[in-house]
């Protein structure tokens, strides 16, 4: 079916870890997009969501945007490898109930690989077998 490495997005928005829950909100927004990857020592350490936002930040009623995203951002995430088979990463995203991993390679970031993706990939493949099948099927 393929490897990660294939459809992985390659242009990952990034933060740096001593960064303020106010920075993050406003690249959140300027990028419009659901996550950051934070970042220390050139190494991903945590991810940030929306869902963070609103679970550690809105719903316990903080108020102060110099707080450090460490406080609301998520150190544990799911990662794979550039070549992963596509069919794997979907299984381990299904099995721990997440919408995106972290493509690592050699210790680095390489990209992310989202539901988003996924589905476009996914998509795309069965107009082609679809395709294909007509084709067949004239003939």
């Amino acid at each position: 079916m393929g490897q990660i490495r294939d459809i992985m997005e390659k242009n990952v928005v990034t933060i740096e870890h001593d960064s303020t829950v106010l920075d993050a909100a406003k690249l959140l927004k300027e990028k419009e997009i659901s996550f950051l990857v934070i970042m220390k020592n050139d190494e991903p350490v945590g991810v940030v969501t929306e869902s963070d936002f609103v679970r550690k930040f809105v719903a316990d009623d903080k108020v102060d945007s110099s707080i450090p995203l460490s406080e609301i951002m998520s150190y544990k995430f799911r990662s794979v490898e550039p070549f992963t088979k596509i069919e794997d990463a979907v299984q381990k995203m299904l099995n721990h109930k997440i919408r995106r991993l972290l493509v690592i390679e050699q210790g680095k970031l390489a990209g992310v690989i989202t539901q988003t993706d996924l589905t476009a990939f996914l998509r795309s493949k069965l107009l082609i077998d679809g395709t294909i099948k007509n084709l067949e099927d004239e003939n």
